[in-house]
């Protein structure tokens, strides 16, 4: 019997996600992988994966999930409130966010809603095993390639599993969420900000931007004060990077995620640092931002701190106690008497 997790009801945009297909940019082919790659590394990290696995991305609202192996360790990181439904008809349990649990045959797991936050990931011990597409497990969905079936996962979906069980262990916890910092989003400067007068760019780095209701996968446009060219908004196509902020001819930016085009038309007043990424993966509707420069060399210093930030995260990872309160097991195994007076 094969090792799977079965789709008993599909969440609204859930699919299979890594780090990214990365190298083949220049066959046309968009890098996809996680919008938010601490929280799936921080997920893998927890089930004792490569920080390359694959996992699901969740999208506002996870999937149910029904248990067809012998047991599978998962972990869940993000805003979520994911439910244990143990037996049909039973009334669900709630479970915790940021931990692994270790789920058996049978059982259903109740992603749930992502709140506060446009994704979560879910991770599983020895990671799907499903083929690659140009060394990459990442779902580009326009194309309809990598994952599972190229497309986000709909209900009678079965996930095949690595393993046919968990392996041994405890269960792990995060010491505390992971801070992904705050304040104005950091931006290094062009590569066509020549493109822009000196008015357009004292509004993109002065003004507050509002993520708009088109806002996806690709990338995210924003509303609000529009931004002067000077030498229009049209270029000769050339790449685009992770993060880099077109301004089309109406004037307001829009910062190209991972299913970006590899190649555009229209001038990049900035780039996203690498470090801010993850933060605008998450970005919901409505929320706002402002946009602040710094230099190449501060960006990769940001970078690297947030590098350090997450390896002591992983390295002070917590046991986790099973949902419900005391692990009898590890109690019984503890010498709690050491002497006894009549």
């Amino acid at each position: 019997m094969i090792a799977q997790l079965k789709v008993a009801r599909a969440g609204l945009f859930d699919t299979l996600q890594d780090l990214g297909r990365i190298g083949f940019m220049a066959l046309g082919m968009p890098t996809a992988g996680a919008q938010d790659r601490i929280a799936l590394r921080l997920a893998n990290a927890l089930c004792g994966n490569p920080a390359d696995t694959a996992g699901l991305e969740i999208g506002v609202m996870g999937p149910d999930l029904l248990v067809e192996a012998e047991s599978v360790r998962v972990a869940l990181v993000g805003p979520l409130s994911p439910m244990l439904i143990e037996k049909p008809d039973a009334p669900p349990k709630p479970l915790e966010s940021d931990r692994t649990h270790l789920l058996k045959r049978g059982q259903v797991l109740r992603v749930g809603m992502v709140e506060g936050s446009s994704t979560a990931y879910l991770a599983v011990a020895g990671g799907f095993a499903l083929p690659a597409f140009m060394g990459s497990l990442s779902t580009y969905a326009r194309a309809g390639i990598g994952g599972y079936e190229g497309r986000k996962l709909a209900a009678g979906d079965a996930l095949p599993l690595a393993r046919e069980q968990a392996p041994p262990g405890d269960e792990k916890k995060l010491a505390q969420p992971f801070d992904y910092g705050s304040g104005p989003v950091r931006v290094v400067w062009g590569p066509q900000d020549d493109y822009f007068s000196d008015k357009g760019r004292r509004t993109f780095i002065e003004s507050d931007y509002r993520v708009s209701k088109e806002a996806d996968r690709m990338g995210i446009r924003f509303e609000g004060p529009t931004i002067e060219h000077s030498k229009g908004a049209d270029i000769i196509s050339d790449g685009i990077g992770p993060g880099a902020i077109q301004v089309p001819g109406a004037g307001l930016p829009i910062v190209l995620l991972g299913d970006r085009q590899t190649v555009g038309g229209y001038s990049k007043i900035a780039t996203v640092a690498s470090v801010d990424l993850p933060r605008l993966g998450r970005l919901l509707p409505g929320q706002t931002v402002r946009f602040t420069p710094v230099t190449v060399e501060e960006a990769e210093e940001l970078r690297r701190d947030q590098e350090a930030r997450l390896a002591r995260a992983i390295a002070g990872f917590q046991t986790a106690r099973p949902p419900g309160g005391i692990d009898l097991v590890r109690l019984y195994e503890e010498n709690l008497i050491d002497g006894v007076v009549y």
